[in-house]
C-alpha cells in the first residue's frame, strides 16, 4: 500500500508560511525560485502555484563579509582564502520541528539539510557520492544494500562539543524513530524495506523484523522487498538519516523540538547556533566536520522575510548586501536593473518541478461557479470526460502568453514543459526519456506528430488542431444532449494580480481558438484560503470546486519515472487523482470513462520490471505517452529557467533534482566570487560543464558494477 505525501505548495498570500525552493545553482546553470507555501500533512511534492514573485533559495545567496583576513598576504587569492565568508539573506518559513526523520517540511530541511549528513549526498554533477557511508554494495538480486560507515564521523552539540561517534546502529535508531513517530516521509520507504509496512501498521511490534540491521559498528544493511534501482537516491532523505540512541533517550518527546537548537545533535557541515521564529536563523561551520575542506561558507545568517517588500531582494543585490538576485518582470526595479546589468544577465536551467493545467472530471461542488443550471453543470462534466474536448483545450491554451504574464516575455519560453515527466529525467540507452515517449505518443494519434516533448518548446499551441479536435468533440457531445457554450470555472486568488492576468490570458486564447459561442472560461476570483482549500489542500473531491485549474504542480521524490507517473494511479495513493476530482481507491465510473484503468495497467506493467532499466523506462514512456494523449493534465512550465544576476562561482554546489542534499537545501560545496558573472562567461561555462557532466554521469554509471556483490 502506497502512502500519502506532504504538500510543498506555493503561496497565495504572504501571510502564509512561505518557502523558497527549487533553485537552479550555477552548476546546473543558475536559479529560480518561487514562493512556496509550507503546508503539512499533504502530498510532499505537490506544489501550489499562486504567487508571481520569486525568492532566491538559501543555497544560492552567499554574501561575503569583509572580516579579518590575512593583512600580510600579498596575493589576492590568499586574501580571499583567509577571509571569513558569511551567507546573509532571508528565509520565509519557520521550521515546525527540527526532527529531520519525521518532517517533510521545507522549513526543517533548509536547516537540517546543512547540519545532518546521511549515507550519501549529491556531487556537483548530480551523482550520488559517499557521505557518512564511505562505500556501499548491493547484492546481485538487488535486494540487499550494505553500507560501510566512515570511521571517525562524530556527533556534536550545537556548541561544537563532541558527543560520540556516528555508528551503524544510529541508522537503525533513526528509521525506528521515524516509524514510531509516523514520519511524513515514510511513504518513501514503507513499501521498500522488508517488514516496515507491517511494523508501521501494527501487524508486529518487533522492529527487529524490519529489514535494517547494524551488523557491526560500521556496517548497516537494508533488505528490500523488491529491487529498486533508485534506492540510493532515497538515502539522502531525512527519513533514512541517523539518530543517536543515547541522545534520543535523553530528550524523549523533546527530541527535535523547535526552536530549541539543543534538541538535536549535529554531524554535518554546519552547527545551528540560533533560531528565532519569524526573526533569524544562524548557522556556523562545523570546524570538526569530517569533510570541512569542501565547506566554503563560514557563517549563515538568515533574516525573516514576510514578502511585503519583494523589491528588496533586487535592491539588496544592487546595494551589495546579496551577491545574487532574480529579476522579476513586474518588480519596480526590473527595467533599471535589467539595463544596468545587461551584460550580466543569465538564465537558469529548467528543473524537475512541473506546473500544469488539470481538468476536473467529476465535479460535485459548485460554491464558486458561473453556471446557472444543472444543464450547464452536466454539459461541462460531459465535455471534460471527452478526450477530444480535453485535447482541444490543450492545443487552444497559449501557455507561453499566459506564463509571460507572471515571468516576462524573456523568461516564459525558457520555462515551457510539454511532458509531465521531464524529457531528460532518465536515459533509455542512447535516447532520452522524452525521445522514447515521443515515439510511443506518435503511435496514439497523428495529431502529435509535430509536437515536440523537448523542454522550452511552444509546439503544443495550435489553433487549427484545437478547432479540429473541438469539432470532433462537439459532434459527440451534441448527440449526448450537451448544451453550448461549455462554461469552465477557472479559480484564481483575488490578491495576485499577475495570476489574474495569467488566467485572463488563458481565457482569451481558449475562447479565441474555440469560439466563445462554444466555450467560455469563467474566472473565479476567490480568497487565498479558499483557493488553497479548493485546490491543493482539498480534503476530498467534494472540495475540488473548479473545472480547470492552473494552481498545482509536482516535483520528484526519487530518481525514477514512477515518482511522476505513479501519482495518477486510480486505485491507491500517493495520488494526485484528487486533482482530477476523483478520490483514489474507489470504483468511480469516470475512471473507466477516461481510460485510467488502462493507464493503471501501463504503470503496473512498468513497475513490474525491476531489473532491466531500459525495459522499465521504456514501459514508463508508454505510460507517459498515454497521459499526454489523455490531456487529463496539461503540462505548462517547469521550475528553473529564471532570469538573474549572480556572483556564484559556476559549477560550485551540489547538483541533482531529488533528495535533501541538493542545491535546494545545501550550502556545502558552494563558492562565490567578487565579480558578477557575465552572460558570456556563463555561456562559455555551460558548454564546458555540459560535457563534463555527461562524462561524469557516464563514468558514474560504468563504475556502478563495482558495487555489485558476487
Amino acid at each position: 500500500m502506497k502512502k500519502s505525501r506532504l504538500a510543498r505548495a506555493l503561496p497565495n498570500s504572504f501571510d502564509d508560511n512561505i518557502r523558497n525552493v527549487f533553485i537552479d545553482l550555477l552548476n546546473k546553470s543558475a536559479i529560480i525560485i518561487l514562493y512556496k507555501l509550507q503546508r503539512s500533512l499533504f502530498m510532499k511534492k505537490r506544489v501550489f502555484l499562486a504567487a508571481g514573485v520569486a525568492v532566491l533559495s538559501a543555497a544560492v545567496l552567499v554574501a561575503c563579509s569583509s572580516g579579518n583576513g590575512n593583512k600580510e598576504a600579498t596575493k589576492e587569492a590568499t586574501k580571499q582564502a583567509t577571509k571569513p565568508v558569511t551567507y546573509a539573506y532571508v528565509f520565509s518559513s519557520d521550521p515546525v520541528t527540527l526532527d529531520y526523520t519525521v518532517s517533510g517540511n521545507v522549513g526543517t530541511k533548509q536547516i537540517t539539510g546543512n547540519v545532518i549528513d546521511g549515507l550519501l549526498e549529491n556531487d556537483q554533477y548530480g551523482n550520488l557520492v559517499p557521505s557518512v557511508a564511505e562505500d556501499w554494495t548491493v547484492s546481485k538480486d538487488g535486494l540487499t544494500y550494505t553500507y560501510k560507515i566512515r570511521q571517525g564521523v562524530k556527533w556534536y552539540t550545537n556548541e561544537g562539543e563532541e558527543y560520540g561517534e556516528v555508528k551503524a546502529q544510529d541508522f537503525v535508531t533513526g528509521l525506528k524513530h521515524a516509524a514510531d513517530k509516523k514520519s511524513q516521509a515514510l511513504y518513501l520507504v514503507q513499501d521498500s524495506i522488508k517488514g516496515l509496512d507491517d511494523y508501521v501498521n501494527g501487524k508486529t511490534t518487533d522492529f527487529s523484523t524490519v529489514g535494517v540491521k547494524a551488523t557491526d559498528d560500521y556496517t548497516v544493511v537494508y533488505t528490500l522487498n523488491h529491487p529498486e534501482s533508485f534506492w540510493n537516491s532515497k538515502t539522502t532523505m531525512g527519513v533514512l538519516a541517523p539518530v543517536s540512541g543515547d541522545f534520543l533517550a535523553s530528550k524523549g518527546d523533546d527530541f527535535g523540538k523547535s526552536p530549541d537548537v539543543t534538541s538535536i545533535l549535529y554531524n554535518g557541515p554546519y552547527l545551528l547556533k540560533g533560531l528565532t521564529s519569524k526573526s533569524s536563523i544562524e548557522m556556523t561551520k562545523n570546524q570538526n566536520y569530517w569533510d570541512k575542506q569542501n565547506v566554503f561558507i563560514d557563517d549563515i545568517k538568515l533574516s525573516f522575510f514576510d514578502g511585503q517588500d519583494a523589491d528588496s531582494l533586487g535592491r539588496g543585490f544592487d546595494e551589495g548586501h546579496y551577491p545574487a538576485a532574480p529579476l522579476f518582470k513586474n518588480s519596480a526595479n526590473y527595467e533599471r536593473l535589467k539595463e544596468k546589468y545587461k551584460d550580466n544577465i543569465v538564465y537558469g536551467q529548467q528543473r524537475g518541478g512541473v506546473f500544469y493545467m488539470s481538468t476536473n472530471i467529476d465535479r460535485v461542488s459548485y460554491n464558486h461557479t458561473a453556471k446557472t443550471s444543472d444543464v450547464e453543470k452536466s454539459s461541462t462534466k460531459k465535455a471534460l470526460l471527452n478526450k477530444d474536448f480535453r485535447q482541444a483545450l490543450a492545443f487552444a491554451a497559449d501557455r507561453k502568453a499566459a506564463v509571460s504574464q507572471v515571468f516576462g516575455d524573456e523568461v516564459a519560453p525558457r520555462k515551457l514543459r510539454t511532458s509531465f515527466t521531464p524529457p531528460t529525467f532518465v536515459q533509455v540507452g542512447d535516447q532520452s526519456f522524452g525521445q522514447v515517449t515521443k515515439i510511443e505518443l506518435d503511435k496514439l494519434d497523428n495529431v502529435w506528430k509535430d509536437v515536440s516533448l523537448d523542454d522550452a518548446q511552444d509546439s503544443l499551441h495550435n489553433v487549427d488542431k484545437a478547432k479540429a479536435k473541438f469539432e470532433s468533440a462537439k459532434k459527440t457531445l451534441q448527440a449526448d444532449g450537451v448544451q453550448f457554450p461549455i462554461h469552465l470555472d477557472l479559480p484564481v486568488s483575488s490578491t495576485q494580480t499577475d495570476f489574474i492576468h495569467q488566467d485572463q490570458s488563458y481565457k482569451q486564447s481558449i475562447e479565441e481558438a474555440l469560439g466563445s459561442e462554444n466555450v467560455v472560461v469563467d474566472i473565479q476570483q476567490v480568497s487565498d484560503d479558499e483557493l488553497g482549500n479548493m485546490t491543493v489542500l482539498a480534503t476530498s473531491n467534494n472540495n475540488v470546486d473548479w473545472d480547470i485549474n492552473v494552481n498545482s504542480g509536482w516535483s520528484p521524490d526519487y530518481a525514477d519515472p514512477s515518482t511522476y507517473l505513479d501519482i495518477f494511479d486510480p486505485t491507491s495513493g500517493p495520488s494526485l487523482l484528487s486533482s482530477l476530482g476523483v478520490a483514489p481507491g474507489t470504483d468511480n465510473p469516470v475512471i473507466k470513462t477516461v481510460g485510467l484503468d488502462k493507464y493503471k495497467e501501463l504503470i503496473d506493467d512498468a513497475n513490474s520490471e525491476k531489473t532491466d532499466l531500459q525495459k522499465r523506462y521504456s514501459k514508463y514512456a508508454k505510460a507517459q505517452a498515454w497521459l499526454t494523449d489523455s490531456a487529463l493534465v496539461i503540462p505548462v512550465h517547469s521550475d528553473g529557467a529564471q532570469m538573474l544576476v549572480t556572483k556564484m562561482v559556476p559549477g560550485s554546489g551540489a547538483g541533482g533534482w531529488v533528495g535533501d542534499k541538493t542545491s535546494e537545501n545545501s550550502y556545502k560545496y558552494l563558492k562565490i566570487q567578487d565579480k558578477i558573472v557575465t552572460t558570456k562567461e556563463m555561456d562559455e561555462f555551460r558548454k564546458k560543464f555540459a560535457d563534463e557532466k555527461a562524462k561524469s554521469n557516464a563514468d558514474y554509471q560504468k563504475n556502478l558494477d563495482r558495487h555489485i556483490q558476487d
